[in-house]
């Protein structure tokens, strides 16, 4: 009998520390899911008041104001710009420009560009203008639409390196396009 009871303690040691390995693992994979909703509530907050400040712009300049000042405090980002093509004719805003661009060049970014597009780089896409140089994460959303109406491309930008990269992120920012470019509208058509 003691022979056979040696065999067994070693064994329901083993399972014994099996199993508090694998409720470790349950644990952190627990605090992860916790953690990855957290983000995922804060990024879905930050969209939405992104979004409510496009819907309280009261007319097209007050809209460029609000992508190109407020967005970066309402999405914790460093830049965030935009280059349009309507009616033939290309611009671009940025924090401290509103200009012009030759709307081939925003084609050009277009046509090499998924819906939503977010990556790590060395410098930002020309687009951005002046701070290009210093982003080295970037979103960049295609805003798609049918002719007069403008199309063209939103600039996301961050100083640090590995920022955007989550399928869930892109879907944000998808919605986050869509609603652009329907306010975009709004505003030219009814002006």
């Amino acid at each position: 009998m003691n022979r056979v009871m040696a065999g067994v303690i070693p064994f329901e040691e083993r399972a014994v520390a099996r199993l508090r390995d694998r409720l470790g693992a349950a644990e952190s994979a627990n605090e992860d899911l916790i953690a990855f909703a957290r983000g995922h509530s804060g990024a879905t907050a930050s969209i939405h008041a992104a979004v409510l400040a496009l819907i309280e712009a009261d007319g097209l300049e007050a809209l460029f104001d609000v992508v190109r000042h407020d967005w970066p405090r309402l999405l914790g980002l460093d830049h965030a710009a935009l280059a349009l093509v309507a009616d033939g004719k290309g611009f671009r805003v940025e924090a401290d420009y509103i200009g012009t661009v030759e709307p081939r060049i925003v084609d050009r970014a277009i046509g090499r560009l998924g819906p939503v597009t977010m990556r790590t780089v060395d410098c930002g896409h020309p687009l951005f203008g002046s701070t290009a140089k210093d982003v080295r994460s970037e979103a960049l959303v295609v805003l798609l639409a049918d002719g007069p109406l403008p199309y063209g491309l939103l600039l996301l930008g961050q100083h640090n390196a590995a920022c955007f990269d989550n399928r869930h992120g892109a879907e944000l920012l998808g919605f986050l396009g869509a609603s652009l470019s329907a306010m975009l509208r709004r505003w030219l058509m009814n002006g």
